[in-house]
């Protein structure tokens, strides 16, 4: 039986080589876009970085994890899951730390992490057991989806967050299970009305709160106030202009000295083009672009309808998270606290990410077609007259 080579035994090998990669250059630019901020403010260059690589070693754990768990078996423990995770953050807003006019963290003794990322996930996982159950008993309409008890929790949570305020994450933990219902129940008339009215609902969301209209408006031509309101977008565009094709080198970069603000976080990306230039840049997205294929090869290849949907709802996080980030550093999105998957310092955020690859390459894992695929035996002989070899090379 002849077996074609192939250089991945599974779809969960080239995912695993692609995180590995972006963790190795997460954590080289961590420690590069933070290490003025942690010795001016610390004291110790590597406070950043040590901190950062403990979370790293917690996400691989968490990663191995979630592999080795069935991903049918989340379904059973949604509600528990679901139940804890609001009652944090309603915790957050009452006994959360405020930090620059926000609460978004709990602690545990020196232990501190976001509720709010882990509502990233917990959404779409809902969500798509939800709409997976809709498939299987052939309820596929909308309003199944809208009146439905897990649209009243993803909607609790999503105003839990909010009133942090932390509008990014709100958006995303309502936005990804709305794009996972648009393509799983809609039709494409549905699709094109809620597009035309979707900015609509988003630019009313904005204006609720006029100092995030005016973000708004000011993305765009952020020039005229530089010093004010544009100051960071206008840091990013120079932070990334800067660098030009081949960058400034490792460490080189000037920006994180006090001139980009959350250069080691939101806009880390910023200060990776201005160190790897454009190509780095550039390597960096091909990595995102080639995650989102394997996202849909594994996706086509799941064994049931919930797989589908769940390795779906991963793809829209996770690379429709760094696309968000590209675009904001990029000056094209409003700054909104989006980071940029496994390059952006970010504890509870990069455990979160690392579980929903957990997650991903359990279902590659448990996929119906392998790689490698054996050809077809040929077909069998009819019997016929058979020499026999004998000793001393004669046959009878």
């Amino acid at each position: 039986m002849h077996i074609r080579k192939t250089l991945w035994v599974n779809d969960s090998e080239p995912i695993i080589v692609i995180m590995a990669i972006l963790l190795v250059l997460g954590t080289i630019n961590v420690f590069s876009s933070s290490f003025v901020l942690a010795a001016t403010e610390y004291d110790d260059p590597f406070v950043f970085l040590r901190k950062h690589v403990v979370w790293v070693l917690l996400g691989l754990v968490v990663f191995a994890g979630c592999r080795r768990i069935n991903y049918r078996h989340w379904r059973r423990a949604m509600l528990p899951m679901i139940i804890v995770l609001i009652a944090c953050l309603g915790l957050v807003l009452v006994i959360g730390p405020p930090v620059n006019g926000a609460r978004r963290w709990l602690g545990v003794g020196s232990f501190s992490f976001q509720p709010a990322e882990f509502a990233k996930l917990i959404s779409l996982m809902l969500m798509s057991a939800f709409l997976a159950n809709c498939l299987q008993r052939r309820r596929l309409s909308v309003m199944n989806a809208i009146i439905s008890v897990q649209t009243v929790c993803i909607f609790v949570m999503t105003v839990l967050v909010y009133l942090e305020p932390d509008m990014g994450t709100a958006v995303i933990i309502a936005g990804v299970p709305l794009l996972l219902t648009m393509i799983t129940l809609m039709s494409r008339k549905q699709v094109l009305g809620l597009v035309c009215v979707l900015p609509f609902l988003l630019l009313g969301v904005a204006v609720l709160q006029p100092y995030r209209f005016h973000r708004l408006v000011n993305t765009w031509d952020p020039w005229p106030e530089a010093q004010g309101i544009g100051y960071q977008t206008v840091q990013s565009l120079a932070t990334i202009g800067s660098g030009g094709l081949s960058g400034m080198g490792f460490g080189a970069g000037v920006s994180k000295y006090q001139y980009l603000p959350e250069a080691h976080t939101d806009f880390a990306f910023a200060i990776f083009c201005q160190e790897h230039g454009y190509l780095g840049a550039l390597m960096v997205f091909a990595l995102y672009i080639v995650l989102m294929l394997y996202c849909v090869r594994v996706a086509n290849m799941a064994k049931d309808i919930y797989g589908q949907i769940l390795a779906t709802g991963i793809m829209l996080l996770i690379v429709g998270q760094a696309i968000v980030n590209m675009l904001m550093v990029g000056g094209t999105f409003p700054v909104v606290g989006v980071p940029l998957p496994f390059i952006s310092y970010g504890g509870s955020s990069l455990v979160v990410t690392m579980a929903a690859m957990g997650m991903l390459t359990n279902i590659a894992d448990h996929c119906v077609h392998p790689v490698h695929k054996p050809q077809p035996a040929a077909p069998e002989q009819p019997p016929g007259p058979q020499l026999r070899v004998v000793q001393g090379g004669q046959s009878n």
